[in-house]
């Protein structure tokens, strides 16, 4: 076993300690198949250890600086009178969307109410109560869907897990309203938080979520979250992930998708700021006519780390996937892109397609790209390619030649590069607000500059992100 070989970290040791520990707790009240999952995956964490970059898919992202750092694993409940909204403020303009919130990995409600039964029997509330109040849906989805392509931080969720969020969307039912979870950290202590959600859409179902990972201080911190989501047959769901988070916080974001007959997803992440963000999108075809558009945008800086790994699993036949990611690495930023996709020996009539865009701003930035097709059936169309470069000088030259400036001809040119993705968001007023905060990210400013040629609808959104424009 790797155990013989790989070094025991003190993460590693910690967190067998909490386990032990807190085991009764843990198990206190579970459904049967979540303490079942709570054991196997510790033994399994125990047999494989925290990740390391000797494992091929981690060899670009090292996190051995977490790993040998003291975090507070055991996060008490945060107990406050205020709302999601007075903590954090996602200012979204013009975009009407139902808040839910998670604090220091805990579902967050002043009023008390762990669990909401929506208009038209739609479900929203923590894991933790969700387990008891329906347990059938547990018999049902709960592990069902993260099966396969488990490594040992994916192991820690699963057996440490202390809340999340529980979505249920019955047969029939389109969400008129945007559900938005709203991902808070916010203490003054270095915390490990691992949260588990389960999204289940019933047949002929429609949902838009939009997930938010938030640090509202710049305190170091793990945060490692584990999603599994059912798409029943002639569903649709609509998953945007937005990432703002500190540069001394990790972000493992763990996402499993299962589709049916005929059902769609579409997935935008968004990840605009962070020390190190490791996004893993699962997706599994086991209906036919099934049909993913995954798209992704990152934009990374100074010593910023970003890696996405995407699998999509084509089990059967007629099915159609796509997936486009691009992103802008400036200083000394890292990122990775690793894009998967498997054709079953009987998936015939699959069409798969991937790319992966990348500008390097400076020589001093890097991006590690593999797309990578393992094809079983002979009737297929599928493609991907990969491309990484600096801006096209000729084009900067031609518009500079019509009176724009060299740094607004950057600045319009790889605000054109990502607008491919962002128009893919289907909701408009999300749509403007997330170009609002690329244009801020890559002008590397908190207001609007009357001068510049990229003006943004709403200069009142607060970030911090710099993408240095000096070279130019």
């Amino acid at each position: 076993m790797q155990k013989n070989y790989k070094k025991s970290f003190l993460l590693e040791q910690n967190l067998i300690h909490l386990f032990k520990e807190k085991k009764s707790e843990l198990f206190g009240n579970c459904h049967p198949k979540v303490a079942l999952s709570r054991q196997q995956a510790f033994d399994d964490f125990q047999a494989k250890g925290l990740p390391t970059t000797k494992e091929e898919s981690w060899k670009n992202t090292n996190l051995s600086k977490q790993y040998e750092d003291i975090f507070q694993l055991d996060n008490p409940l945060t107990e406050l009178d205020k709302s999601a909204g007075e903590i954090f403020q996602c200012d979204i303009h013009g975009f009407d969307t139902d808040v839910i919130s998670m604090l220091n990995g805990w579902y967050y409600s002043p009023e008390g109410k762990q669990l909401q039964i929506l208009e038209n029997g739609i479900v929203v509330g923590s894991i933790l109560e969700a387990q008891k109040a329906y347990p059938e849906y547990f018999d049902s989805y709960f592990d069902e869907i993260a099966k396969g392509r488990n490594h040992g931080l994916t192991a820690v969720n699963k057996a440490l897990f202390r809340d999340g969020i529980f979505i249920y969307v019955p047969d029939g039912v389109e969400v008129e309203k945007s559900i938005q979870l709203i991902n808070i950290v916010n203490r003054d202590e270095k915390m490990m938080i691992n949260s588990r959600n389960l999204i289940i859409l019933g047949k002929n179902s429609k949902l838009s979520f939009l997930h938010c990972d938030d640090s509202v201080n710049h305190n170091p911190g793990f945060i490692n979250t584990l999603t599994e989501i059912y798409i029943g047959e002639n569903a649709c769901l609509d998953l945007y992930k937005l990432q703002n988070i500190n540069n001394e916080t990790a972000l493992l974001n763990n996402t499993f998708i299962k589709q049916e007959l005929n059902s769609r997803s579409k997935v935008n992440v968004i990840s605009l700021n962070g020390g190190i963000i490791r996004n893993e999108l699962n997706v599994e075809f086991s209906g036919e006519g099934a049909d993913a558009d995954l798209n992704g945008i990152y934009l990374m800086d100074h010593e910023q780390h970003i890696d996405n790994q995407v699998f999509v699993n084509h089990a059967v036949p007629n099915c159609n996937s796509s997936e486009l990611f691009k992103g802008v690495l400036d200083d000394s930023a890292s990122g990775v892109f690793n894009g998967y996709i498997y054709v079953a020996r009987d998936a015939q009539n699959t069409n798969a397609f991937q790319r992966n865009n990348n500008i390097l701003m400076k020589s001093t930035a890097k991006i590690d790209t593999q797309p990578f097709l393992e094809i079983y059936a002979d009737d297929v169309k599928c493609s991907h390619g990969a491309t990484v470069g600096q801006l096209d000088e000729e084009a900067l030259f031609y518009m500079m030649q019509r009176g724009i400036s060299r740094q607004d001809a950057y600045l319009l040119l790889m605000y054109a590069f990502t607008a491919e993705v962002t128009g893919k968001i289907s909701i408009e007023a999300l749509q403007s607000n997330i170009e609002d905060m690329i244009k801020k990210r890559l002008r590397g400013e908190l207001a609007i500059c009357e001068k510049c040629v990229l003006h943004c609808g709403h200069p009142d959104i607060p970030l911090e992100f710099e993408i240095d424009m000096s070279k130019v």
